[in-house]
């Protein structure tokens, strides 16, 4: 028996490069795994929170303004947000991944009231296949387990208003497929003339709008890791088509409200960079996850979100 201490050590995936010619060379072997720094004795903790703090209340000005209940906005929204960076973040712990907490980004001045939020990984730090997978699909489904039942307590507590009194807003959110879906099951039919108005239930659509839009398979979003996860360097030739057919879209129709998106995207690089080792098998389940969980933007996802109105027209 070994008592070598050094055995139970986590140690990181060694990398192999692999030649066209099938050659495989070992570039690092499994050396041993730092231990995850401790982010909440740091000043990136402080940020995190002080953030996590603005943004609540940037979405509750959001929500007081729009609706006159900014805790009823603010409230279901910064839950979504949360389950889904919690899932990245406690994940990569799990994994023993050098990841900040997730950085909330308030936009007070925005329909949605946030950006989002952001975990940003130690300088240099690589996972293996199947661990930025896991890490990846973590998000979208824990933010999912929150944004349905919001949509669904939502559209029980929508309050029916005339459209004149609708048509006063700045803005309206266009509802995606399974929104639709679940306001139709749920409340059936309502006073014709009339439509839904709900801060929850608007909260949920932001979490099912959001959750889409990371699952897009582009470069660093979510989708874009789980699908360079599932097929390696192909998955550059889709992030180039849905670049190319975006553009193609936005001077079709003259819509540019993902141009923003599509810039950041390009800054950060819409292709993926290798993992640590690529060659780690995912098994059956996890491919047959992720294909599920891709295909959701066919039913979260709408091109136009978001429609600007004039109000009293």
């Amino acid at each position: 028996m070994n008592n070598d201490a050094s055995d139970s050590v986590p140690r990181a995936a060694p990398e192999i490069l692999v030649y066209p010619d099938g050659r495989t060379v070992l570039i690092r072997a499994d050396t041993p795994l730092e231990k995850p720094q401790v982010w909440w004795q740091k000043k990136s903790f402080r940020w995190a929170m002080g953030l996590f703090l603005v943004t609540c209340l940037s979405t509750w000005y959001v929500g007081d303004h729009r609706y006159g209940n900014g805790f009823g906005y603010m409230v279901p929204v910064m839950l979504i947000l949360l389950a889904h960076e919690m899932g990245h973040y406690v994940t990569a712990l799990l994994y023993r991944t050098s990841a900040s907490p997730p950085f909330f980004i308030p936009a007070p001045f925005t329909p949605l009231g946030t950006f989002g939020a952001v975990i940003v990984k130690q300088a240099g730090a690589r996972e293996d296949r199947k661990t930025l997978f896991d890490i990846a699909i973590a998000g979208p489904l824990a933010g999912l387990v929150i944004a349905i039942p919001v949509c669904i307590y939502g559209a029980m507590t929508a309050t029916a208003v005339p459209l004149e009194q609708a048509a006063q807003q700045e803005y309206h959110f266009i509802a995606p497929p399974i929104v639709s879906w679940i306001v139709q099951l749920v409340r059936g039919e309502w006073p014709a003339g009339h439509v839904l108005e709900s801060a929850v239930l608007d909260a949920g659509w932001v979490g099912i709008f959001i959750t889409a839009l990371n699952l897009i398979p582009i470069g660093q979003l979510d989708g874009g890791h789980m699908l360079y996860c599932m097929i390696g360097k192909r998955a550059h030739q889709v992030a180039a088509g849905l670049i190319v057919s975006t553009f193609a879209y936005m001077l079709i129709t003259g819509n540019i409200t993902f141009m923003l998106m599509l810039f950041l995207i390009l800054m950060m690089g819409p292709y993926h960079p290798p993992t640590a080792n690529d060659h780690v098998p995912l098994g059956r389940i996890r491919p047959l996850l992720g294909w599920l969980t891709l295909a959701f933007i066919l039913i979260g996802f709408t091109p136009t979100p978001i429609v600007m109105v004039t109000p009293g027209q």
